[in-house]
C-alpha cells in the first residue's frame, strides 16, 4: 500500500514534475509476468525514478546498508525501503551473492519485476563498470528474459555525495529484452554466465553511451581509496 501512496500520491509527482524524465522504450516492459530489469546506477536517485516511471511495481534489491545506517536519518532510511518493498541484502561474506539470488529468484517466482544494478554498486565517476554474474544466474534459473534499462543524466543530477539533487535532465531508456532460453539448464556453467552477464552489460552500454571499464566497480573504488590515502599519508622510506 505505502508503495503506491508514495508512487502515484508522495514521490512520483514530485518526481515528474522536477525532473520531467524523457522514457523511451517503456513497451519493452512486459505488462505481466516475471522479467528482469537491469540497469546502469549512476546515482541514489535511481531507485526512485525508474520505479515512478513503471506501469508495475519493481522490487529491488537494496544494500543492507540502508536498513542499518545510525540515528534518525538511519532509522527513517530504513523505514522508507522496508515500506517500498524492497528487500536487504547483505553484500559481505562469501555467502552474501547466494543471498542475493536467492532473494532475487523469490520476487520472480511470484511473476514480478526484479530490478538489479549488475555492476553491484553506484559508479563513482559516471562510467559503466563490468557486470556481475549474479544476474545472469537468476535469469536463467527463473528462465525469464533481461530487459535493459540505461539511466542518463542522474550523475549529473545527484552525483555521489550530493543531498540534493540539481535540476538536470533525465533520460530513462529502457530496450529490447533479451532471451537467454538458449542456456536453459547452463547455469553452473562459469563462461556461460559470464557471456550473459556481458551481453547484458552489452545491452546497457548500447542505450547509456557510457564509457566502459572492464574492471568491477567495486576494485576500482578500493584501488583510487589506497591511492589516494598513499597520497595524503605517503609512506617514508626505510632507513
Amino acid at each position: 500500500m505505502f508503495y503506491y501512496l508514495l508512487k502515484y500520491v508522495l514521490l512520483g509527482p514530485l518526481l515528474r514534475l522536477v525532473f520531467r524524465p524523457r522514457i523511451e522504450g517503456l513497451e519493452h516492459v512486459p505488462s505481466e509476468g516475471a522479467a528482469i530489469i537491469a540497469g546502469n546506477h549512476l546515482s541514489f536517485s535511481d531507485h526512485f525514478l525508474m520505479p515512478a516511471v513503471l506501469k508495475r511495481r519493481i522490487t529491488f534489491l537494496a544494500k543492507a546498508e540502508y536498513f542499518t545506517g545510525p540515528g534518525i536519518k538511519g532509522r527513517l532510511t530504513a523505514s522508507f525501503f522496508r515500506s517500498a518493498g524492497q528487500i536487504p541484502v547483505d553484500r559481505s561474506g562469501k555467502d552474501a551473492g547466494q543471498a542475493a539470488i536467492r532473494e532475487g529468484l523469490g520476487v520472480l517466482g511470484k511473476d514480478e519485476l526484479l530490478g538489479i544494478y549488475p555492476e553491484g554498486t553506484r559508479s563513482h565517476d559516471g562510467r559503466l563498470y563490468k557486470g556481475k554474474v549474479g544476474v545472469a544466474v537468476m535469469a536463467l534459473k527463473a528462465g525469464v528474459p533481461v530487459i535493459p534499462c540505461a539511466m542518463i543524466g542522474t550523475f549529473e543530477a545527484q552525483p555521489p555525495g550530493k543531498v540534493i539533487p540539481n535540476i538536470h535532465p533525465v533520460v530513462i531508456r529502457f530496450g529490447k529484452p533479451l532471451d537467454f532460453s538458449r542456456y536453459a539448464g547452463m547455469e553452473n556453467e562459469k563462461a556461460i554466465l559470464r557471456a550473459v552477464t556481458d551481453e547484458i552489460m552489452y545491452a546497457i552500454l548500447s542505450l547509456s553511451e557510457q564509457e566502459y571499464v572492464d574492471q568491477y566497480a567495486a576494485v576500482v573504488k578500493a584501488e583510487e581509496a589506497a591511492a589516494a590515502k598513499e597520497r595524503k599519508f605517503p609512506r617514508l622510506p626505510l632507513s
